[in-house]
């Protein structure tokens, strides 16, 4: 099933398949504690994924080069005050994540989708264009990139709903 980032989500179960259209933001560990004591690039109601690219500057232009998930799990101290404070959409990344996470997830009706682990040059391959990159200070790895994908996925429905994919 193809999923538009800038529109609201069918009802989805455990294991759909989707793909993903439209601008996602990456976050990782410290892009993640940061938004809890600032405002996120992010905003809310938008679909964050759990990555930290490698990119390239080309004369002035970012290139994506490999865009895999990072371990969602890693996050599980920051994702429920994050997910209290902007709500979003849908959470990408790999692994899971604990009980809390997803019980906050669940509150504030967002899902979360698996990317298979090791598939970086897949995502990237997915890549239109980087629309902006945030909080570069904080590396490349952590800054906040948007980016806008075609057709992102496979991504499998791991939490939605109250169900969740149990590690």
């Amino acid at each position: 099933m193809d999923l538009d980032a800038s529109e609201k989500f069918p009802k989805l179960r455990l294991g759909d398949i989707v793909y993903l259209t439209g601008k996602v933001y990456t976050m990782r560990d410290k892009a993640i504690k940061r938004s809890l004591s600032e405002e996120a690039p992010c905003g809310k109601r938008t679909v964050v994924y759990h990555c930290g690219p490698l990119v390239r500057k080309i004369g002035g232009a970012w290139e994506v080069l490999s865009a895999g998930p990072t371990t969602s799990s890693r996050m599980n101290n920051n994702t429920p005050a994050f997910v209290w404070k902007y709500e979003p959409k849908a959470i990408i990344g790999k692994g899971g994540m604990n009980k809390e996470s997803y019980e906050a997830m669940e509150e504030n009706d967002c899902i979360y989708l698996l990317f298979t682990g090791g598939c970086g040059a897949l995502a990237a391959s997915k890549v239109k264009r980087v629309v902006s990159v945030d909080w570069l200070e904080l590396g490349t790895a952590e800054a906040v990139w948007q980016l806008e994908f075609e057709k992102f996925g496979p991504l499998v429905v791991a939490a939605t709903g109250g169900k969740f994919f149990r590690q």
